[in-house]
């Protein structure tokens, strides 16, 4: 079974180990979230952070396994709000730490709404600190082959002759 192997994250798509390693030097910061080009409002909440045990085979009948961190950022203006310092950040998953394992190497993905669109998978960027905020910008999560991403990176792991012969990673 293919073990996802964080080791290999790029700078798009962090893990939440290393967000919050950042976000220690800046506790008092504001912490701001940006997707499809504009600032999550200084209202915003973390509604939910939920972790998944996944396992499944890839379109070249390769079985998978992942873990991965689900953290719902609800995009609403609150009164007089300003953004969520860094370290009230931290003290939110410190206290699911309370109830769930988190792995810090695992798959982070942010689940973004306005409470009105459809919610929408996004990855971090490594967070970035200038004008006294902590900023992170968060990139569409697209689809992908795994085998063909494999092969592009030059791994031996590619389509088995199962997703060959089906038309898969033609």
């Amino acid at each position: 079974m293919n073990v996802i192997d964080n080791s290999k994250i790029q700078e798009n798509d962090i893990d939440l180990g290393l967000l919050l390693n950042v976000l220690t030097g800046a506790k008092a910061s504001p912490l701001i979230f940006y997707y499809d080009g504009k600032a999550v409002k200084p209202g915003y909440h973390v509604t939910e952070v939920k972790v998944g045990q996944f396992s499944g085979l890839d379109c070249g009948a390769n079985p998978e396994a992942w873990a991965e961190i689900f953290i719902q950022l609800w995009d609403i203006e609150e009164g007089d709000r300003t953004h969520m310092p860094a370290g009230k950040f931290q003290a939110i998953i410190r206290k699911v730490t309370d109830h769930v394992q988190l792995d810090g190497s695992a798959k982070l993905t942010f689940e973004v709404s306005d409470g009105v669109r459809p919610m929408q998978l996004y990855c971090a960027a490594m967070p970035v600190l200038r004008a006294g905020a902590v900023h992170v910008t968060l990139s569409p999560r697209p689809a992908s082959c795994k085998p063909r991403d494999r092969r592009l990176a030059g791994e031996n792991s590619c389509c088995g002759q199962q997703a060959v012969t089906s038309g898969c990673c033609a």
